[in-house]
């Protein structure tokens, strides 16, 4: 089972930062979740539409220039990232699944990462985009992503979340704790889809997505999660 650390390590770092991602990484996890948006042509990673929560600014990203927001201390002295910066850090280490916050990124986001499995062939099938974005994911669908996956991301009921990621012709359905049951890891299974599962925190959910034969687990504490498969294995 795969442990995929939720906006790197966001359960003890800043999340969605170098240092969150760092720590993920030291942790040994399989990949790391990060959320996009894009200002002055630039695509950045930072999960809300506004400030507040997550830095020492306010108010609406789009209200700010790519400068202020890089000026801004997205906790613990950490800057908010620019993607490329988080796919120099990771180098194909681990994979890293980019779900998009916004629309009108894809063909800027699909340009830049290009380059990076041009460069370092490890990242082949180690990049994921997903979005909550049903038009997003349709562009995903429709452009030319070779070497990267699609996550098929859904809130909807399990059948309806299974049909959605069959016709994005996706690698994996990813979804709510709320909606995991064996039928629906079965029922996904058998159209050739992975379950990723997303967010899970504690020591008996952990378990019992491994019992139920889960692909990977989003998790905000994945020193937690590899302690768990370690000692269990």
């Amino acid at each position: 089972m795969w442990i995929i650390g939720h906006r790197g390590a966001a359960g003890t770092t800043p999340e969605n930062t170098l240092a969150s991602i760092t720590d993920a990484l030291n942790c040994g996890v399989d990949w790391i979740e990060i959320d996009v948006r894009m200002v002055d042509d630039t695509i950045i990673v930072l999960h809300d539409e506004t400030l507040d929560r997550t830095t020492d600014g306010s108010g609406s990203v789009y209200k700010h220039s790519l400068a202020e927001l890089r000026s801004l201390d997205a906790g613990k002295g950490e800057k908010i990232p620019l993607l490329t910066e988080v796919m120099q850090l990771i180098d194909a280490r681990a994979g890293l699944n980019i779900e998009i916050k916004q629309h009108d990124v894809v063909d800027s986001l699909v340009t830049l990462i290009k380059p990076f499995i041009k460069q370092q062939p490890a990242w082949r099938d180690r990049l994921m985009f997903s979005s909550f974005m049903p038009k997003v994911m349709s562009q995903l669908s429709a452009v030319s992503t070779s070497g990267c996956l699609i996550g098929a991301l859904s809130e909807a009921n399990k059948g309806n979340a299974i049909l959605f990621a069959t016709g994005l012709s996706a690698y994996s359905v990813n979804i709510p704790l709320k909606q995991l049951s064996q039928s629906m890891v079965y029922m996904a299974h058998e159209r050739g889809l992975k379950v990723l599962v997303y967010t899970v925190n504690n020591v008996a959910d952990i378990r019992r997505c491994y019992e139920l034969s889960v692909d990977g687990i989003f998790t905000d504490f994945p020193d937690r999660s590899i302690a768990f498969i370690k000692n269990d294995l």
